[in-house]
């Protein structure tokens, strides 16, 4: 089964508009028959998450930290949660369940994941596709950053195209396994 990987918030964020796009794009991500790899919480964009592939009768695996369990609340009704002893873990077991990545609206923990994700494709260690869903202009200033970081020599053209922007849910449909 192929599986993408979402990489977003343990926090609702300040609008149901957060909730309701992630609970639209793992409808859309359980219906085409792709698997879910997440951070195994309950709480935040990431239990919505969880939840919605669940729902529609899809395929979740969870990777928690120990130190994560009673914070994020530990989603024990996925298909499988794994728990590992850290961030460093984690990551790199959602990178490895994985075929491609998904970035939704999230904090510091969110960025830490797809930067991560994206050096690593910089560095040619993977070349799985990497997407951004910018519904809301959530990512615009981000987006921005990259582009300003460009023109300032520190990001080559061709790593510019590493990310893919999404302008709405549906756009999951596009994503090439």
């Amino acid at each position: 089964m192929k599986r993408i990987c979402v990489f977003c918030g343990a926090a609702n964020g300040k609008s149901d508009k957060y909730l309701n796009q992630a609970k639209v794009v793992c409808q859309l991500i359980a219906n085409q028959k792709i698997g879910l790899v997440y951070g195994g919480a309950t709480i935040g964009v990431m239990g919505a998450v969880a939840n919605a592939v669940l729902e529609n009768a899809g395929d979740v695996v969870g990777v928690i930290p120990k130190n994560l369990i009673e914070f994020e609340v530990a989603h024990y009704k996925v298909t499988k949660l794994h728990i590992v002893e850290d961030m460093h873990e984690r990551k790199r077991m959602m990178y490895d369940f994985s075929d491609a990545f998904l970035v939704l609206p999230g904090g510091m923990g969110t960025l830490d994941e797809m930067f991560e994700i994206l050096t690593w494709s910089q560095l040619k260690l993977h070349s799985k596709p990497i997407y951004i869903l910018n519904e809301f202009g959530f990512y615009d200033s981000l987006l921005d950053y990259i582009r300003h970081s460009h023109q300032e020599g520190f990001i080559k053209k061709e790593h510019l195209t590493l990310i893919n922007e999404l302008k709405k849910p549906e756009d999951i449909l596009k994503i090439k396994l």
